[in-house]
């Protein structure tokens, strides 16, 4: 085959699968560069380059140059591929350690390989050339719907035919329960990821995601399309129900009838392409507390208990709305949950307040007995929402002044009393850590000596089981302690541990 001939395979590989042509020319030089070394005894190291005008092409042996200290009984450890510093510089006094020393050889001919090693390599090339350029035409279109049709189906999995000789991967996991899709099928999915994958499936679809909810009303409301309507969240238990955020950026629109539609049109077509996947239209709110009271919906929410610092809400429902509220499988407050951020627990109204009373009613109690106040003023504390005595004793004297009845005398009375309280309980848990003892098998543990053992029952650390549960570091400010000593008193306390785990 003469060298024109590669100029040729060059063109129409180029051509045919649409990469570029460099490509190509290295897949036919790494083709050479296989065989020349397939035509030697032993393997050996080559480069071939080809000229990407005329087609010739050139081959050189190469050895990487290496220092003298890697001699082994006088030569390099590999003398088909390594050569000595001290000989490389007979040829070229510059070279340095790392470079590599080529010399011409005779180049094999490109027709005896064509149909062997050539064609396997140049495939194997285009074939990556191939993947990388649908990454590369992929990678920008993460997050957007992509429609095609299902060529095959493999252990629940389904490859998707997107045209182009480009296929889609989407797995198991990421189906709908219980859908029926059938080969020739056309569907829609979210693409979620793109990888570049020497084997298998390099573009990943999802039918469960939420984002997949979100995209196909974006493309069914020209509303949300057009920004007048922004989808705040999105929530799915995919192929059962489902629950969507929105919010009107037009106060003259109403965000939920322009999803619903006419007759339930836009959202029944977006069900439809979802396996019969219910649809929950639910307006956002900025108050949390009410975007909870509508993501809760069909369900009446009679009450609220909001916890800030475990960002959790108690929901109180009559008792005929508690399965409503919770839903199948608790599906309806999990949706809702998913959807506004919060973790939910609805709760028997009835149940709820008297468990509001019983916890009022301690709060009471609590403020008579450190305050020395009668039970009117503990009442109205706790109706304004004092939990603590430190929040009376810090929070900001306006607010206090803004209770009816609250004069500022009164108010500097109760914060002294606090504060006074507070104090009287840090000097009592100090009290009692400095008079606190050790545990007899904290003072009889091996390695333990009776100072140590009062110190640390001084910290709180009274028993064995106390001294385990610290780390290192908790035990280094201790006298006469440094990191080996704390690691062996803590491993020796955890010893009990250990052979209970070992019993069981």
């Amino acid at each position: 085959m003469a060298n024109k001939e590669i100029l040729l395979v060059a063109e129409v590989f180029s051509n045919e699968k649409d990469i570029d042509k460099e490509a190509v020319f290295q897949a036919i030089e790494s083709a050479l560069e296989a065989a020349t070394i397939k035509r030697h005894a032993n393997q050996i190291k080559t480069r071939v380059t080809i000229d990407r005008k005329t087609g010739d092409y050139t081959t050189y042996r190469c050895w990487d140059v290496v220092d003298a200290n890697d001699k082994i009984d006088g030569d390099v450890e590999f003398p088909e591929t390594q050569i000595l510093l001290e000989v490389a510089r007979f040829d070229n006094p510059d070279v340095q350690v790392g470079d590599v020393v080529e010399e011409e050889i005779e180049s094999v001919d490109f027709g005896r390989i064509a149909a062997q090693t050539a064609k396997q390599v140049i495939i194997h090339k285009v074939r990556e050339a191939e993947r990388k350029k649908i990454v590369d035409a992929y990678k920008s279109r993460v997050g957007e719907l992509i429609t095609g049709i299902v060529k095959r189906i493999e252990k629940g999995s389904i490859y998707l035919d997107l045209g182009g000789h480009v296929e889609a991967y989407i797995a198991k996991e990421d189906m709908i329960p219980r859908e029926a899709v059938r080969i020739g099928d056309r569907i829609r999915g979210y693409l979620k990821d793109v990888r570049l994958e020497p084997r298998g499936p390099q573009l990943f679809v999802s039918r469960t995601d939420a984002q997949l909810l979100v995209a196909l009303f974006r493309l069914e409301v020209p509303e949300v399309g057009e920004g007048l309507i922004s989808i705040m969240g999105a929530a799915r238990d995919p192929g059962s129900r489902a629950k969507l955020a929105v919010k009107a950026n037009d106060p003259r629109l109403d965000p939920v009838g322009a999803c619903v539609g006419m007759r339930g049109s836009r959202v029944q077509t977006v069900s439809n392409e979802l396996a019969g996947e219910r649809v929950d239209i639910i307006l956002w709110n900025p108050s949390e507390a009410q975007f909870v009271i509508n993501a809760m919906s069909p369900a009446e929410i009679e009450s609220i208990v909001i916890d800030e610092d475990k960002h959790s809400m108690d929901l109180a429902v009559s008792a005929d709305n508690l399965s409503q509220a919770i839903g199948r499988g608790g599906q309806n407050v999990r949706l809702a949950s998913q959807l506004t951020g919060w973790e939910l627990n609805v709760l028997d109204a009835s149940k709820a307040e008297e468990s509001s009373e019983a916890e009022a009613e301690k709060i009471i109690q609590m403020f008579m007995a450190q305050l020395d106040i009668d039970e009117d003023i503990a009442s109205i504390l706790a109706e304004e929402g004092f939990n603590t005595v430190e929040e009376i004793a810090y929070v900001p004297v306006s607010e206090m002044l803004e209770i009816e009845g609250f004069d500022a005398d009164l108010v500097d009375e109760l914060r002294t009393r606090a504060k006074d309280a507070l104090l009287i309980s840090a000097i009592a848990a100090e009290e009692k850590i400095e008079t606190a003892e050790p545990a007899q098998d904290l003072l009889e543990m091996a390695g333990m000596d009776r100072d140590l053992a009062y110190e640390m029952a001084g910290r709180g650390i009274i028993t064995m089981d106390d001294l385990a549960e610290q780390s290192v570091d908790d035990l280094l400010s201790l006298s006469n302690v440094d990191e080996e000593r704390a690691a062996k008193l803590i491993m020796k306390a955890r010893e009990p541990w250990f052979a209970e785990a070992k019993s069981e």
